[in-house]
């Protein structure tokens, strides 16, 4: 199997490929490919701000993998991930994943891991509604189906009963995410050999059908060693992998959208260190700009004080930044913003780049608009701290 590695927002790097298969990887837009005019058979292939890793078949010869390496360190990524997912369990610590230099890779390690410590005590056992047709009365009868379809017999009875069982939701979506990992590309031996020793003992929990949702759960007392691994269970299977079919060829991978990874841990850490004192925050807070409410927004993060008026409104851009400083693009964005909510203030957060903060007064309008940025090379406690001294800033505004 041949090996393509790219580094995410990198220049595009020249490599020989098919042509069906540069324009599936193209299709499903897992980089920007173009026909290298220089080398015949060579196609220009350019990572953006997706990580991972997908295969790409090869008709009549050996699949083709892409692999995605992040700008930040694979320990700094996975933060980002978890506070997003869950902040009270990822705040002080980061997945065991130092030894890793590849998404993926390092995914399957730190997935496999939690579920180690989430079944190493054996499987959580909960009750399960069920519903079916029996010849013996168990829990009670479902009378409206027993006339509805037996039309006054006895037997068979339909009856509804909660069963103590290992099939629960909780289970289920760690099975997925086992039998997920284990069809990825790039997982080290030794990891999946732990991933199928995971998988046999969830042989018992009945698998997850295809679907646009998954089983839902509660965080409780009961389930909470199985906290951190249901969380990234999650990531593994609510649509940060890749199945793509494009002609011929069926693209299989995992990625990582850093635009998302971004967003959400400058919102989630912000409504954190905002939340109290009489303010509360909304992500994704739908408006409208127009008095019609025909032109619809939805700011990343709104706060709000204690008498519901928006004090504070966030946008968070992760993205390649241009030479000369920040996009024009996103200060009409937050124009538009301020002026919809009435806000004499407003801020955009990026990651690092060419540029520290600064801000801009619209003529005629008088709305500040300020532009941070968050050094993502710093460890977890610098960077929460620089969210804080953010939010500060907010409040102050």
């Amino acid at each position: 199997m041949s090996v393509v590695e790219l580094v995410e927002h990198a220049p595009a790097v020249s490599v020989p490929l098919p042509d069906d298969a540069a324009r599936a990887l193209a299709g499903a837009r897992v980089v920007d490919a173009a026909p290298d005019p220089d080398r015949p058979g060579n196609w220009r292939l350019r990572a953006g701000s997706k990580v991972g890793a997908v295969v790409v078949p090869v008709p009549g010869g050996e699949p083709v993998t892409v692999r995605i390496t992040p700008k930040v360190p694979i320990a700094r990524l996975f933060f980002l991930l978890g506070y997003g997912l869950n902040p009270r369990i990822w705040r002080h610590g980061e997945v065991d994943v130092a030894e890793h230099r590849d998404v993926l890779p390092a995914l399957a390690h730190a997935f496999e891991r939690q579920v180690e410590r989430a079944l190493g005590h054996g499987l959580l056992l909960g009750y399960q509604a069920v519903e079916e047709r029996a010849t013996v009365v168990r829990g009670r009868i479902r009378e409206a189906e027993q006339i509805r379809r037996h039309f006054g017999a006895t037997l068979p009875v339909e009856i509804h009963y909660d069963d103590f069982t290992r099939d629960i939701a909780e289970n289920r979506l760690l099975r997925a995410a086992v039998e997920r990992l284990l069809r990825l590309p790039g997982i080290r031996g030794d990891v999946r050999r732990r991933l199928m020793h995971q998988r046999a003992r969830l042989a018992d929990v009945t698998p997850l059908r295809r679907g646009p949702s998954l089983p839902a759960w509660q965080p409780t007392r009961l389930n909470a060693r199985y906290h951190q691994a249901l969380h990234l269970a999650q990531a593994v299977l609510a649509g940060a992998s890749v199945e793509h079919a494009e002609g011929r060829l069926r693209i299989d991978g995992f990625l990582f959208d850093m635009n998302k990874l971004f967003e959400d841990f400058v919102t989630v850490a912000l409504r954190e260190a905002l939340t109290g004192g009489g303010r509360s925050c909304r992500l994704q807070d739908p408006h409208h700009l127009d008095e019609a409410r025909a032109i619809r927004i939805r700011p990343d993060l709104v706060a709000y004080g204690a008498d519901g008026r928006p004090r504070a409104v966030v946008d968070a851009k992760y993205k390649a930044q241009r030479p000369e400083g920040y996009p024009d693009a996103d200060l009409y964005q937050m124009l538009a913003y301020c002026t919809a909510l009435g806000l004499p203030e407003g801020h955009l957060v990026y990651a690092k780049g060419n540029a520290g903060h600064t801000a801009h007064r619209v003529r005629h309008a008088g709305i500040l608009i300020h532009q941070h940025a968050l050094d993502l090379d710093v460890p977890p406690v610098g960077l929460l701290a620089a969210i804080d001294a953010l939010a500060q800033r907010l409040v102050a505004g």
